[in-house]
């Protein structure tokens, strides 16, 4: 197998929506629900393999026998089965204790018919002793299949060793057999992961996580009254910080010396609700270029400020009294009179008509303005069922051996998802699946797999050395916009990392992924529409404001999301949000450049077509252009029908060869195959760079920031033209379809029409008066940036 093929996608036909049978047991005395040639009943999770699992539900126990010398009971529950125990924990000097934990044991691992639950008194010295059991046969477990009702939990006699009569004390149970759609199923001590213990058991659970809502603050700083220079006689130059946590910014040096100076400057934040942070200003003066004198302090909280849902609102400034700084040893009268000496004049409102952006604009999730008062309804449902990976490779060492304990994390919209981690195998099965409401096709689901390095103390560094990190084992991006509506999509998906040696594989993710359009006439009506909120149109930030904000909003989203139990850690954040996009690499600008070589050479193969004509090569081919040129020269009003008819059929003749498949990471693309050593030394090099003498530090990083705006616009560049070419290549079928439609009518309304009317019409309207037009984008602009370019496979 070449190493292109290696790294292709592949089509897969895994048994997607196994159902659960009806009961009852196989003629080998197996129980029914163990064997796989059963007959299928109704299911939700149908893009996932089914998993059996039985649960036991250990909930509570009553009237236990106390032990003779102490006089007391510390009980604990042990779930076995066959080589499996789980033990719930236990409690001191309690005879009727409760504990409501549920124990989930894999078909895979099952390997007896009888589950037996011990009732032990714990012992600080010696063996626990033994206080009774209940067994059960799994040929009498009952199953259950949401949206059932949960089975309800019963009162069992405890029995002696033997089993040969009921002892003292009573355990309430249920026990039953369930899929992973099962309620229980998060929250359950599994049996793939009976070597976690402690704080390792809570960061192996599936989990589902939302994105703080953000919001921009906008704090226009107008005036300040009555600032007093601490040097009495000089002229202050005074200038406002503002601090939000730890976003700070600063407006410019007023240019006239006073004691009342004006800015009118507007300063943008992101914050995040709940509002922990304030707004802290002080306002300074410039005493020389290394000292900056503090002449007054004002401490406000976030709750203080209107939320404005549109531009049109006029939000009122308000005065500010100013707290002299270092006021706190002053009393009585002094401190009144400092206190109220100064004050200044702002205007402060949260914008709720922004999408604040935490990733990049090339692979955005979400597009919704933050005051959900603005949000349009859904269009679509996007269903992922996540089902395993195949040859990973070993991503730490554990007795001597390698190990990796992997697990998903994926990001769409406002929505996280973690998976189970299963842990020490190389070709993980998780076959859970997730839905996510789609609010515009043109956006992209990540899905990223990681190795888990908090399992417990074995995973951990001693010595008192750094915190362990998850590691990265890939991710795969897919643009929603590529999917049909109502397919199933079944792929393994290559995982394809960058590291300081070269591009690796690190194995294969199995996906199974669906797009079912809610409204079809919504999603159409999406297209001639802005991606963003006109807010970013009709009051834009600059190209520098979106990059510092993006990269607070990062950091506001990997913090929030650190503090969750379990955290989901900001090494896997900033993974999933492509935190390092923007840094300079050689290797990326070198892709840019060859894309945009790629969309080149079509105009040159164009060319050259042209220099064969006129020398005649074929001069059937020149004959009938010259025919062509005869007829478009005597009837003019025939070349822009003819030019839209020749790409209506252009756009039927290439739907037979649309692709069949989502886009997938394109190491050929992505220039990953012949990159230079020293290349990807630069590329992984530190930033600033770790190089020894401050002057390569000032020169590099200045050409590291130069070249990283080079790239950017050498990607924009290329992501034009594909997106031009993409018009008639299918990438986006319902695009692609209206485009077609389109090109139609036009060249039957072109043939109809005068050619002379409609070039006065097309003139008249380019040059319109401004009165009479927009500032949000047209139609034609709004359908272009929707359509997808090849940024989705780029490493």
């Amino acid at each position: 197998m070449s190493h292109r093929q290696h790294n292709e996608l592949k089509n897969t036909n895994p048994l997607l929506g196994d159902r659960w049978p009806t009961g009852g047991t196989t003629r080998s005395g197996v129980p029914g629900w163990l064997s796989s040639s059963t007959d299928k009943l109704t299911s939700t999770y149908d893009l996932v393999e089914q998993m059996y699992y039985l649960y036991v539900r250990v909930v509570k126990a009553k009237d236990l026998l106390s032990n003779p010398i102490t006089m007391s009971c510390d009980p604990y529950i042990e779930v076995k089965l066959g080589n499996y125990r789980g033990t719930t924990r236990h409690f001191d000097k309690k005879t009727n204790p409760e504990w409501n934990q549920v124990f989930a044991f894999s078909k895979e691992r099952i390997q007896s018919s009888l589950l037996e639950i011990f009732v032990k008194d714990k012992e600080m010295v010696g063996r626990d002793d033994y206080l009774g059991k209940v067994v059960f046969d799994l040929n009498e477990v009952p199953t259950r299949v949401p949206p059932d009702s949960p089975l309800a939990p019963q009162w069992y006699r405890l029995e002696d060793r033997r089993g040969e009569g009921k002892v003292r004390g009573e355990v309430m149970l249920a026990v039953w057999v369930g899929t992973q759609a099962d309620e229980a199923f998060p929250e359950a001590w599994h049996s793939d992961a009976a070597s976690v213990h402690g704080e390792g058991v809570v960061n192996i659970r599936s989990k589902v996580y939302v994105s703080p809502k953000l919001w921009y603050l906008r704090v226009n700083v107008i005036e300040a009254q009555d600032v007093q220079p601490n040097v009495r006689g000089r002229a202050p130059e005074v200038f406002v910080k503002a601090q939000v946590g730890n976003q700070v910014l600063k407006t410019k040096i007023c240019q006239t010396a006073t004691l009342n100076p004006l800015w009118n400057e507007d300063l943008i934040f992101v914050v995040a609700e709940p509002f922990e942070e304030q707004l802290v200003l002080t306002v300074e003066d410039r005493v020389s270029p290394r000292k900056d004198d503090v002449l007054g302090r004002a401490s406000l909280p976030l709750t203080l400020f209107e939320k404005r849902l549109d531009h049109r609102p006029v939000v009122h400034s308000r005065w500010f009294d100013l707290e002299k700084f270092g006021i706190g040893i002053l009393e009585g009268e002094t401190r009144r009179e400092l206190r109220f000496s100064s004050r200044i004049h702002l205007r402060v409102c949260l914008e709720g008509a922004y999408h604040v952006m935490d990733e990049s604009t090339m692979y955005i999730s979400d597009q919704q303005p933050t005051a959900r008062q603005l949000w349009k309804p859904p269009v679509g449902i996007l269903e992922v069922g996540i089902l395993g990976a195949n040859d990973l490779l070993p991503m730490k060492m554990r007795e001597g051996r390698g190990a990796t304990d992997a697990y998903c994390v994926a990001k769409y919209g406002q929505k996280w998802i973690r998976t189970r981690t299963m842990v020490g195998t190389f070709a993980p099965t998780w076959n859970e699946q997730y839905t996510w409401e789609v609010f515009d096709p043109s956006t992209v689901i990540t899905v990223g797999v990681f190795d888990n390095c908090h399992l417990g103390s074995s995973d951990r560094h001693g010595g008192g050395g750094p915190a362990p990190r998850d590691s990265k084992i890939g991710k795969v991006r897919i643009r929603l916009s590529t999917l049909e509506t109502d397919r199933l999509y079944r792929h393994t998906y290559p995982l394809i990392v960058l590291q300081s040696s070269g591009v690796k594989k690190m194995g294969e993710l199995q996906l199974a992924v669906r797009f079912t359009c809610l409204s079809l006439a919504n999603m159409i009506y999406l297209y001639g529409h802005p991606l963003l909120p006109k807010m970013h149109y009709l009051h834009p930030f600059t190209v520098n404001q979106l990059d510092s904000l993006r990269y607070q909003a990062m950091n506001i989203v990997a913090a929030r999301l650190g503090r969750a139990e379990p955290p989901l850690r900001k090494e896997v954040v900033e993974y999933m949000l492509d935190v390092e996009s923007h840094m300079w690499s050689m290797r990326r600008s070198k892709a840019n450049f060859f894309r945009i070589m790629s969309l080149l050479s079509g105009l040159i193969s164009m060319f050259k077509w042209f220099g064969d004509v006129r020398h005649w090569k074929n001069p059937i081919t020149t004959m009938l252009v010259h025919v062509l040129l005869l007829i478009l020269v005597w009837y003019p009003e025939l070349i822009l029908p003819t030019i839209f008819l020749y790409m209506f059929m252009i756009g039927l003749w290439n739907y037979r060869f649309r692709p069949r498949h989502p886009p997938h990471m394109d190491t050929k693309l992505s220039w990953a195959e012949a990159v230079n050593p020293d290349e990807l030394d630069e590329e992984f090099d530190t930033f600033p760079t770790s190089k020894p003498h401050d002057i390569v530090h000032m020169r590099y990083d200045r050409l590291r920031s130069v070249a990283g705006r080079i790239q950017t616009v050498a990607g924009d560049m290329a992501t034009q033209g594909e997106r031009l070419q993409s018009l008639l290549s299918w990438r986006d079928p319902r695009a692609t379809c209206l485009f077609v439609v389109f090109c139609l009518c036009a060249a039957v309304a072109l043939y109809i029409a005068p050619f002379r009317l409609v070039a006065l019409v097309a003139g008249l309207y380019m040059l319109r008066h401004p009165r009479f037009r927009s500032k949000l984008p047209s139609v034609p602009i709004n359908f272009f940036r929707r359509l997808p370019s090849r940024n989705d496979s780029m490493l």
